[in-house]
């Protein structure tokens, strides 16, 4: 009797580099591993093995393969892999992934609420998304991800894998995924992967004479010197080293009686007995050439089903009874070719797909075409509606049966399905399919064409759906208005794509098709993707131009009922309006919400949410909202929104001087957007770290972000005012160069006048008012035009404005006015630490001339912030005025940071401070002098100026103090 059970010879270089990959996952050092090799090579044996090397760690399992069925079904590996876990894996806590959850349960149901909508990017999130969950399925143990199969998965999966495959590092997960060694997109990446040294590709090679005769052996339970060298001799010549053909071959032997078990072991009955078959062909042609007619034919129908099949089609396909199903299934001979499927209940499955190959290559050309008909009419009638890989299955029958244009409906259908679950790669193929089968000139083929275009499109392939546009004027049945449809979903494409040059194209095609007498409901959507793209182009009129194309769209839709088209305008109207009427501004985004609950629109109400926060922090500060925003953007699964949420949070935080926080938060999303390729967040996010290193005073680091924001393709003039404004000017500042600090403002406010942004903090309301009020150059009517105008209500600017303000008042000779000029700056500016602290330091030197208000208190509080966060020359130009103006200022000794703010502030020394300590306990002169290492005198000294400081009347009131003050 033979031994059937999956044996692993051959291979100990593989199964050592397996077990390495696995030690390293179970330490948190993921990483992939690819097996790749021809046709039963044992690439699926191998992979086996790797799972028991990862059950036996300990490790998390999750496992799927590509499509036997259809070799074009989205996701079939990933979602039988996420499945695998839910029904065997144990808890995982799904709440830890947060937007990312909805976007796998549109995968698997069982994971929570499907995304409200697919946003641009969804594929890459699905990519990330599945990232996150197998570190936390491994959380502690490791996850072994195998993917069988990959040559038949979708372009989907393989994008996924691909993602994975370079992301895999920093956690504890292993995939593993095994490739049939064509040339294909599955084996391409994987070569790549391996190329950049993101992978590990294990190219199986054929077996030698050696580890042949092992795996014979161990088939036959015998050492491998018992092996008969006849047998060996045929199982070498006629495998050429293949594994499955090795097993084949020697069943082959066995079951026709060339090769018996004798009481003396193994041996050939009948050296005169012709060699058995030296390939597989001929191996599956004689085992058919001994089963009867029926029996052929049920195997030569499931051939045509594919390597796996139910019972049910091929029931309906033979007309025969289950149990005579089964009792052919089961045959001596049949049961060498199929198996029940270990995975699926009432499914068999070949034990090879070469297998298949053999048996289809039996079949004659007409007896084929004819039974794959045949079969398609059984697939239909078992599945109605040929729900999920039906349709493509049941499409490449109707091919194979003779009946290209019914194959051709099938493919657009299952390019349409695709192009629905965000699979728009694999929907591209699919309908391209459809397109060289379907009639030309007909309303089919032009449907189809459209519906390719809008895939290529969803798949950001823009340059390849501008060349196939122009085919849909070619063709009849597609009406001008769907044409311009499409022409509109494309410039949308170049909006998200960075392409305005393309999107421009693309509107201005639209309109033409339109006519100069469309219905204003028909144009309206062109106008809102015009005026975004108008956003972008060069000149000093474009924000009205785009405000004006956005308005009319707004107002049209509303009244043609196309809500998402008035939610998209009335967002972009609220952006553009702000710096004119912020009250506007805000009512506008308001509605907008508004109409996105009316008509369950949950993506266009997180978009909305996320700029009336924005809003919200502009007017005073304040980032509830933004907060809320990034909520309910997790809660939906608005990956890109959320992001764009915490890059305002960002902002904030950094305005704040929360610098710590701001850091973290600003790494946390870069490290996920540039891994998503998610590309102007990225670009704003290297932005705000420009910003964050500039008010830290960190020119290098200021440098180094700027260089990464053009790495990211950022256009320097196009964000110049921030540039310049924002980072530039505060890094002059924190480096005492108000020369500098004057120059980038006037760049900011000279690059916002030749191309008008939506950026509001470029210092034309603020800082610049400020630098030019100390330097002398700003009048008070210059001064009243700037802070009139609805633009400068912005929280951040009031502070600068109303310390200019205090500058003006003080050279009119109103020291009252600048005194309470300088308060509201101080009230105003309670959320802005440095930009509070800045302005004291500016304002200072000028009160101190002036005579008012409390420059020798600012000063004190200047430098004590500028010491702490790290800015020695701001901190180093505050003691230097303290100094000049007759105040005392002590050296900052290591102990400073010890010393309460309230003592800091009064002028006690780090030596002060240690005496007035020992004073909790009521210590005499003596035995401080002596604590301390001082003389008595000295300490005398010490206790006489901590009363002077503190105001106390004597040292038992300066004792009771020290009580109070200083902590325990």
């Amino acid at each position: 009797m033979v031994n059937r059970s999956s044996l692993v010879v051959g291979r100990d270089d593989e199964l050592r580099t397996i077990e390495n990959a696995v030690a390293a996952a179970r330490d948190g050092r993921g990483g992939a591993v690819f097996l790749v090799g021809e046709s039963g090579i044992g690439k699926t044996r191998l992979a086996a093995a790797a799972a028991d090397i990862g059950y036996s760690a300990g490790m998390r399992l999750l496992r799927g393969r590509g499509s036997v069925l259809g070799p074009t079904v989205p996701y079939r590996s990933l979602t039988e892999a996420l499945l695998s876990l839910v029904r065997t894996g144990g808890p995982i806590d799904l709440d830890a992934l947060g937007p990312y959850r909805p976007i796998l349960a549109a995968l698997v149901p069982d994971l929570g609420p499907a995304p409200a909508d697919q946003e641009p990017g969804s594929l890459v999130i699905l990519a990330e998304a599945v990232l996150r969950l197998t570190a936390l399925a491994g959380e502690g143990r490791g996850a072994l991800l195998i993917l069988d199969d990959l040559q038949d998965a979708d372009l989907e999966t393989l994008a996924v894998v691909d993602y994975l495959t370079d992301n895999l590092a920093g956690q504890g997960t292993l995939l593993v995924g095994t490739i049939r060694a064509d040339q294909g997109q599955a084996l391409s990446f994987a070569r790549a992967a391996g190329v950049r040294g993101a992978c590990a590709l294990l190219e199986l090679g054929r077996l030698d004479r050696t580890d042949v005769r092992r795996l014979a052996a161990a088939r036959l339970s015998v050492e491998p010197t018992q092996v008969p060298d006849a047998v060996a001799d045929l199982l070498w010549a006629g495998s050429g080293g293949n594994p499955f053909r090795v097993e084949e071959m020697l069943d082959g032997m066995v079951d026709s009686g060339l090769l018996a078990r004798t009481e003396a072991g193994w041996r050939v009955t009948d050296s005169n007995r012709p060699t058995p078959p030296a390939t597989l062909l001929r191996t599956v042609g004689a085992r058919l050439e001994s089963v009867e007619p029926t029996a052929r034919e049920v195997l030569f129908t499931c051939a045509v089903l594919g390597k796996r099949f139910p019972l049910t089609v091929l029931q309906e396909a033979t007309g025969l009874t289950y149990r005579d199903l089964l009792s052919h299934l089961h045959g001596d001979n049949a049961a060498h070719l199929v198996a029940p499927d270990e995975q699926t209940p009432d499914w068999y499955a070949f034990q090879h797909a070469l297998i298949v190959d053999a048996l289809l290559t039996l079949v004659p050309a007409a007896e084929r075409a004819a039974l794959s008909g045949k079969v398609a009419d059984a697939v239909e009638s078992v599945y109605p509606g040929l729900p999920g890989e039906w349709c493509q299955v049941t499409a490449a029958l109707r091919l194979d049966s003779g009946q290209a244009v019914a194959a051709g409906r099938l493919w657009a259908m299952a390019g349409k399905r695709a192009l629905g679950q965000g699979a728009a790669q694999s929907a591209v193929a699919l309908l391209a399919r459809a397109c060289d089968l379907l009639a030309p000139d007909t309303g089919e083929r032009a449907a189809a064409l459209e519906s390719q275009l809008h895939a290529l499109a969803e798949a950001g392939e823009v340059d390849r759906a501008l060349a196939m546009v122009y085919l849909l004027d070619e063709v009849t049945g597609l009406p001008p208005d769907r044409r311009a449809r499409l022409h509109t979903r494309l410039a949308w494409v170049a909006v998200h794509a960075g392409r305005p040059e393309v999107g421009l194209q693309s509107v201005a095609a639209a309109r033409a098709l339109l006519g100069s007498g469309a219905p204003d409901a028909d144009t309206a959507a062109i106008d809102v993707v015009a005026a975004h793209l108008e956003i972008d182009v060069p000149g000093p009129n474009q924000l009205d131009k785009a405000e004006e194309m956005a308005r009319r769209a707004a107002v049209v839709a509303e009244s043609a009922g196309l809500p998402a088209v008035a939610c998209q305008a009335w967002q972009l109207v609220g952006a553009l309006t702000r710096q004119r009427d912020p009250a506007e501004a805000t009512a506008l985004l308001e509605r907008s919400r508004v109409i996105a609950v009316e008509h369950n629109l949950p993506i266009w109400e997180v978009h909305a949410l996320v700029r009336l926060g924005h809003d919200d922090a502009l007017r005073d500060g304040g980032i509830e909202r933004l907060e809320v925003a990034r909520d309910s953007a997790s809660r939906i699964g608005a990956v890109t929104a959320r992001y764009q949420a915490e890059v305002n949070i960002a902002l904030q935080l950094i305005l704040r001087g929360d610098f710590d926080e701001a850091d973290r938060l600003t790494a946390q999303v870069l490290t996920a957007t540039t891994r998503l390729k998610l590309v102007e967040t990225t670009q704003y996010m290297l932005l705000h770290r420009t910003v964050l290193s500039a008010h830290r005073g960190r020119r290098a680091d200021m440098d180094e972000a700027l260089a990464q924001v053009r790495h990211w393709g950022g256009d320097q003039a196009h964000h110049a005012p921030r540039i310049h404004g924002l980072a530039g000017a505060f890094c002059a500042l924190m480096e005492e160069n108000h020369d500098l600090a004057r120059s980038e403002c006037a760049a900011a406010i000279h690059a916002e006048n030749r191309n008008p942004t939506t950026f509001h903090l470029s210092g034309r309301y603020g800082l610049d008012l400020l630098l030019r009020a100390v330097s002398g150059d700003l009048t008070a009517e210059e001064f009243a035009t700037k802070t009139s105008a609805p633009a400068s209500r912005l929280r951040w600017d009031r502070v600068f404005s109303d310390f200019a303000a205090a500058v003006l008042a003080s050279r009119a000779g109103r020291p009252e006015d600048a005194s309470a000029a300088a308060a509201r700056a101080i009230a105003t500016g309670a959320p802005y630490a440095m930009a509070r602290h800045l302005g004291l330091r500016l304002v200072a030197p000028i009160a101190l001339t002036g005579n008012w208000g409390q420059p020798i208190d600012w000063l004190r509080a200047a430098e004590e912030h500028f010491h702490r966060t790290g800015v020695p020359a701001v901190a180093g130009a505050c003691r230097t005025l303290l100094r000049k103006g007759g105040a005392t200022v002590s050296q900052r000794r290591e102990g400073t940071d010890e010393i309460p703010a309230a003592l800091r502030s009064a002028g006690v020394t780090v030596r002060e401070y240690e005496v007035l300590r020992l004073l909790v306990d009521r210590l005499c002169n003596r035995e401080i002098a002596d604590a301390l290492h001082l003389s008595p005198r000295t300490v005398e000294k010490h206790v006489s100026s901590l009363i002077a400081k503190t105001g106390e009347p004597n040292r038992i009131a300066l004792s009771k103090y020290a009580s109070t003050t200083v902590p325990s």
